[in-house]
């Protein structure tokens, strides 16, 4: 036989995120922007066949581009947060 219960656990709301959080965000961010694109230049120039050089290169300029995205998404919160 199976009890069932009208009980519903309680789950707190997730904080929000503090400015102090969104400064440590960001920065991590643009740290991480500048090892991406070091890494690339050091991508490109690695003595390996042309097109697995491009593809790694590609990659990872993708990844800077995302980050590039991440980092666009907290402005704008930033900006919405002040209006």
């Amino acid at each position: 036989m199976t009890v069932m219960s009208n009980v519903v656990p309680f789950r707190r709301p997730e904080p929000s995120p503090t400015r102090g959080d969104v400064v440590a965000v960001a920065d991590d961010l643009f740290s991480l922007l500048d090892q991406l694109q070091a890494l690339s230049e050091r991508a490109a120039a690695m003595g390996r066949p042309t097109r697995e050089v491009e593809r790694t290169v590609q990659n990872l300029l993708d990844a800077v581009s995302a980050v590039e995205r991440a980092l666009d998404c907290i402005g704008e919160g930033e900006e919405a947060g002040q209006g």
